[in-house]
């Protein structure tokens, strides 16, 4: 009696062992040792995976008195006009912009400013009465015998946010001919003045086919530099021959007046280091050919490509960045292969004497008088004229971070941008692209990471990944609604916030963390743990079913 009572209480106490280890034992160490993954907004990354711009730009067409006869001004002003272009680049990724634009009659003060005969007065007059909003234009219709344009200049395009365009209207046009004239007008300056479609293609390059690729513009932007937080860079002067050359740069003035100000203009789309240095010995690592006819050496246009590696291996950073090197030499060519200019695929010199190399810097080849060096005892000492050289060096860096050639109108005139270095609708430009680029970059890095997580399953997702994620998001969302709003700093800054959380989200270190810990290293692990506890158990159950089912066939 006594050993069937054991026996009772042995299957007993393995059952509920059993119980307690199935319904207890098991999902608390599954609980305990899952990879903690915080939830993340994977339908909306899913959404902004399709990635469809809708861009707006604020325009104003303002008509001086005598351009518009009493009959068009009542029938056409005020009013506002919209005129939209879509283009789809693919399945996933397009683009549509329209320009808004509103038809005024110009106030009193404007109409003092364009009743002069000095057209850079009007534009520094105008640009002081009227803050013009980043993305907006402004274009004033002026009489067809107005004084204020030269003779010959049909449209002029100031160094602010407006330009002024000789009126083609006559007094037999109808409503409909005068709005499709100026429209016509309208919208080839605006190619100029904010974007044009390659400008974007450029910018969203990264997520459309490359059979679209191809034109001038497309090349231009593919020149610059990817849009970064910040930028390094970096004067380098190459002294091969200092036993020849004392060669005296004054690159902290250069920089100071005439980098910085360039700089100091464009500070708000990314952050400028600037560093020099002075190499000595350090040649091109390409032999020139020397030219009997000129008595002078030259470097051919297909040759030029093969500089750039020898010289780039001597160059440092004295920075430690992951932030992308804007690299500028100046090079004073050894004794022996003075004078040494650069000769275009016509066989013709460079005017400059230098030229820039797609997303990596530019170069100019500075000759000494050779007349020095035959009357003067050695080391020559060499003053760099660092007006020349700047004036090459900020045209390079102008193209290297992206504002584009200016592809002039016919019959028109760009006004220089003087001291402010670089014009407004050039820097609104640059914003636009930067923009576009941004989400693009974004977008592309929020899908990434969300396709990564959702394959490898042992991912760690803390709440910080999270909170980045959660941000990217929002920002690229309130960065598209901005531009569709027409607002264009509040969507280049939201497409900032987009690009930096998208980054910290997917170069968070913490996504590595159990990466390389598969399931095989996890029973590895925890089978010698509980195998030694798990025997026991089955055994007993086994022999519990054992007696049961003998107890069935007694019965």
């Amino acid at each position: 009696m006594a050993a069937a009572e054991e026996r009772s209480r042995g299957k007993y106490s393995a059952s509920c062992i059993t119980v307690v280890v199935i319904l207890l034992g098991l999902p608390l160490w599954w609980k305990t040792t899952e990879t903690y993954r915080a939830s993340l907004p994977y339908s909306q990354i899913n959404d902004l995976d399709i990635l469809l711009l809708d861009i707006s730009v604020p325009v104003e067409v303002v008509f001086a008195r005598g351009t518009l006869t009493t009959e068009q001004q009542k029938k056409l002003l005020p009013q506002t006009q919209f005129s939209q272009k879509v283009n789809q680049l693919d399945d996933k990724t397009g683009f549509k912009y329209r320009y808004e634009k509103t038809y005024r009659a110009a106030t009193g003060i404007e109409q003092d400013a364009i009743m002069g005969e000095n057209v850079e007065v009007a534009v520094v007059t105008l640009s002081r009465v009227y803050e013009s909003l980043a993305g907006s234009v402004v274009i004033y219709v002026v009489p067809a015998d107005s004084q204020l344009l030269p003779q010959e200049v049909s449209v002029y395009i100031g160094k602010h946010r407006a330009a002024f365009l000789r009126s083609p209207v006559t007094g037999s046009h109808s409503v409909e001919d005068v709005l499709q004239d100026i429209d016509d007008n309208v919208e080839e300056i605006l190619q100029t003045m904010s974007f044009t479609d390659d400008m974007v293609i450029a910018a969203l390059s990264n997520r459309v086919p490359s059979g679209m690729f191809g034109t001038d513009t497309f090349r231009d932007s593919m020149t610059a530099f990817k849009s970064s937080l910040g930028y390094e860079i970096t004067f380098s002067l190459l002294n091969p021959d200092p036993k020849f050359h004392n060669v005296c740069w004054e690159i902290e003035r250069a920089v100071n007046n005439y980098v910085q100000p360039f700089l100091d203009k464009l500070s708000f789309i990314a952050n400028f280091s600037v560093d020099s240095q002075i190499l000595y010995y350090a040649v091109l690592g390409v032999t020139p050919r020397f030219d009997k006819t000129s008595s002078s050496f030259s470097l051919n246009e297909d040759s030029l490509p093969h500089v750039i590696n020898p010289v780039e291996a001597k160059l440092g950073s004295s920075v430690a960045s992951s932030y992308p090197v804007l690299n500028f030499l100046l090079y004073v060519p050894e004794y022996s292969h003075s004078p040494l200019y650069i000769r275009d695929s016509s066989g013709s010199p460079v005017e400059s004497n230098a030229f820039h190399s797609s997303r990596w810097g530019g170069i100019m080849i500075y000759n000494v008088d050779q007349r020095q060096l035959n009357e003067t005892q050695l080391p020559v000492a060499v003053n760099i004229d660092m007006a020349r050289v700047m004036e090459v060096f900020l045209s390079q860096l102008r193209l290297l971070l992206g504002i584009q050639r200016v592809q002039p109108l016919s019959e028109s005139l760009v006004q220089s941008p003087g001291n402010m270095v670089v014009t407004d609708w050039e820097t609104d430009s640059l914003l636009w692209v930067r923009t576009v680029e941004n989400i693009a970059t974004a977008t592309n890095t929020l899908t990434s990471l969300a396709q990564l997580l959702d394959e490898i399953g042992n991912i760690v997702i803390n709440d910080n990944i999270a909170s980045e994620v959660y941000s990217a998001v929002a920002s690229v969302q309130r960065s598209l609604q901005e531009l569709e709003a027409g607002r264009l700093l509040p969507a280049f800054l939201a497409s900032k916030e987009a690009i930096t959380s998208s980054e910290k989200a997917f170069f968070d270190p913490s996504l590595l963390h159990l990466l390389y810990f598969p399931d095989d290293q996890k029973f590895a692990i925890y089978i010698p743990l509980f195998l030694p506890m798990c025997v026991p158990i089955v055994l007993s159950l086994l022999k519990t079913g054992k007696d049961l089912k003998w107890r069935k066939k007694v019965d």
